[in-house]
């Protein structure tokens, strides 16, 4: 053995067993007995010690180095060339202060592994005979859907740095904890004293490394958490940096307590927004009203002003005032907050609603965009051309079932099966309507996903809690062990194939978005004679003036039904032809069929009544002087009039002969009407006359 060498048992000896309270410097022996170990050269072994024995020599008490400043530690700055260095004996020094960290003698802070470039902790741990675990996450990583190499570098960059700063030699005994302490490390980097001898700006380090570092911690959480050893599910969170308005202590105390109690019920993002409403009163207020340290003080005329200051200043972001929504979004919380902080009796608040429904601004009414015929046949073709499996199965579910981008997003793995004649159909999560429903699919939305599912096979991923119901859940849209973003399943690939098929505005933004998918199923199910329950169901709408929407933009039926009626030369029969055909109805009545067609539609023809002159009585007496109907009824005048034949049989058969008479007299009444529209008695008859009507989207007026 070497002079100075000494065993590996004098090595365990001369380790602490215990992290030190002070960190200290191991003996040079300690270190030449693991140089010789090493299958490098004499001349590398000397080299290795001779720059150890000059940064003891230097910094003979290490906590004296620890409270250096960070460049003199760091010793070699970004952009520093060998020959030119900020201080050569720390640079040196690098591969015996990551040898005392693995050997416990020492726990390096976070600002100087970050501030330090590349370091080998991997490779320096395994010549210690120390396995850290890296290739097992790495394997686990790929399995999960992340690139081999953005997962050996992350693993390489994370793990290392943990075990040299927490003394964890084993990925196993990682924790939450300690890859929360890593982010904010990243996150207070950004504020350090010499952040600037390291990058050029503070917005240089949030925009490139930062993000980078950050991306690669939660890669590392994402696939603890799928091993079972981490409980969070993985979020990534990237800092705001946002400037928070120096509340008093009175006030912060308010908001405060009020969003622990939203939490309790309300989803994380509404909680951001709720927070940043009453973040932008604050802020006004301690702009403007500086003397105000407290809710209580607040009143009306205060609020009233910051709302106008909305609709009026520019934003910084956008040098625009406050779209309606995002001026909507913040009365209703601030709203929210003034009357359930009176509710609820809180202390330092005005104790009364400062705002109510007649502050809101009112919103437009905008019937909703369909995509034209020729349009969605160029954007179909280039749908189905995407590379990405995901976003393809994405926008043709958007395309033929007319859910939810969020639905389609928080589909589960198992969300297809069959009805019991085949047809495919799709189970929608909980969503805005908070309630699951199943709906159609078609056999080309089907099929994408199920290539979906055959990629989603083997990857060993634990089931995620759903943000809505708390459920674990397998999700179908998953990738790198998370949910794949709704701007990379919708947004990103429409904008890619609008561009390619020519469907963008002057400005090269696209014309169609993922919702416009929704407004196009709706459109169709109402001009292809749907009914207005099958429009709810398909669509998750809980009311039917939601779905009745959709039968006043169904342009080709109404217009095909209004000039059967209104139209010059049109074929009419019933008591209310004449007035028709003589231009006799009064013109504010002609101007609310126009505009309320579509709401006149019954089952054997139309009702001309006004609302105001009552219930209709037309599906009564035929011989009503508001009924009329035409040629496209015909079907269903013949098959009513065998229904009433029918009817009249059997109650001939029974004896009862005043019930015969009344549906002898109704089949003449229907053979009338036929006469009169010149249709002949034989005919096509209707399948399902008692139901067809709902097809026209709805009731009577």
């Amino acid at each position: 053995m070497r002079a100075g060498a000494v065993s590996a048992a004098a090595l365990e000896v001369h380790a602490p067993s215990t992290p030190p309270l002070v960190p200290q410097h191991c003996r040079e022996a300690v270190y030449a007995h693991f140089l010789e170990t090493l299958p490098v050269t004499r001349a590398y072994r000397l080299q290795r010690l001779a720059w150890r024995r000059q940064f003891v020599e230097r910094w003979p008490a290490l906590h004296i180095w620890v409270a250096a400043p960070l460049a003199l530690r760091v010793g070699r700055l970004p952009g520093e060339h060998r020959g030119r260095l900020t201080d050569r004996v720390c640079y040196r020094a690098r591969h015996y202060l990551l040898f005392l960290a693995l050997r416990g003698f020492i726990r390096l802070d976070y600002a100087w592994l970050l501030g330090t470039g590349r370091l080998h902790v991997d490779t320096l741990a395994r010549q210690l005979g120390i396995t850290l675990g890296i290739d097992d996450l790495i394997a686990d990583a790929v399995r999960l859907g992340f690139d081999r190499g953005s997962a050996v570098e992350g693993m390489h960059w994370c793990v290392g740095r943990l075990a040299v700063h927490t003394g964890l030699l084993a990925v196993a005994q990682f924790r939450m904890v300690h890859l929360a302490e890593l982010l904010d490390a990243i996150r207070r980097f950004g504020q350090h004293p010499a952040l600037s001898q390291f990058y050029t700006s503070p917005e240089r380090y949030r925009t490139s490394p930062s993000k980078h570092w950050i991306t690669q911690v939660t890669q590392l959480q994402t696939v603890l958490f799928h091993r079972g050893q981490l409980p969070e599910e993985p979020r990534k969170q990237m800092p705001t940096y946002m400037v928070r308005p120096p509340l008093s202590r009175t006030m912060q105390a308010v908001v405060d307590k009020w969003l622990a109690i939203r939490r309790l019920t309300d989803r994380p993002a509404t909680v951001v927004r709720l927070e940043r409403a009453l973040r932008g009163l604050s802020s006004w207020v301690c702009t403007h009203e500086p003397e105000i340290r407290s809710f209580a003080e607040v009143d009306r005329e205060h609020v009233l002003r910051y709302l106008t200051a909305l609709a009026q200043e520019p934003t910084a972001r956008t040098g625009q005032p406050l779209c309606f929504t995002s001026r909507a979004s913040h009365i209703s919380a601030l709203a929210m907050f003034f009357r359930q902080t009176a509710a609820w009796d809180f202390p330092d608040v005005p104790g009364r609603p400062l705002l109510g429904p007649s502050d809101m601004p009112k919103r437009p009414a905008h019937l909703p965009r369909f995509i034209p015929d020729e349009e969605l046949a160029r954007l179909m073709v280039a749908i189905k051309e995407l590379a990405c499996p995901y976003q393809r199965a994405a926008l043709l579910v958007a395309r033929w079932s007319g859910a939810r981008r969020s639905e389609i997003r928080r589909l589960a793995l198992d969300c297809v099966d069959t009805y019991p004649d085949g047809t495919p159909r799709l189970r929608l999560p909980v969503g805005k309507t908070r309630r699951e429903r199943m709906v159609p699919l078609h056999d080309e939305a089907t099929a994408a996903l199920h290539a979906v599912m055959a990629l989603r096979v083997g990857r060993g991923e634990r089931p995620l809690r759903d943000e809505r119901t708390g459920t674990p859940t397998q999700y179908l849209f998953m990738e790198h062990g998370k949910l794949l973003s709704d701007h990379y399943l919708f947004a990103a690939p429409l904008r890619k194939v609008c561009q390619r098929v020519g469907l963008v505005d002057t400005q090269g933004r696209p014309t169609i978005t993922p919702h416009r998918f929704r407004h196009t199923v709706g459109t169709q199910l109402a001009e292809r004679g749907a009914k207005l329950h099958t429009i709810m169901q398909i669509l998750g709408h809980q009311s039917v003036s939601m779905a009745l929407v959709y039968a006043q933009i169904s342009d080709p039926e109404v217009l095909r039904d209004y000039h059967a009626v209104l139209g010059p030369g049109a074929t009419l029969a019933g008591p209310a032809a004449e007035a028709l055909r003589s231009a006799t109805i009064p013109p504010s009545t002609v101007e609310w069929l126009k505009t309320n067609f579509f709401k006149t539609a019954l089952e054997l023809g139309h009702c001309l009544r006004l609302p105001a002159e009552g219930p209709c009585e037309c599906e009564l007496y035929w011989t009503c002087a508001k009924f009329v109907t035409t040629p496209a009824y015909a079907p269903r005048l013949r098959r009513r009039r065998q229904v009433e034949l029918t009817l009249a049989a059997d109650a001939e058969a029974r004896g009862w002969s005043r019930e015969v008479e009344r549906h002898r007299a109704t089949a003449a009444r229907l053979e009338q009407l036929l006469a009169e529209l010149g249709e002949p008695v034989a005919g096509p008859m209707a399948d399902d006359p008692l139901h067809t009507h709902d097809a026209h989207g709805g009731d009577q007026p």
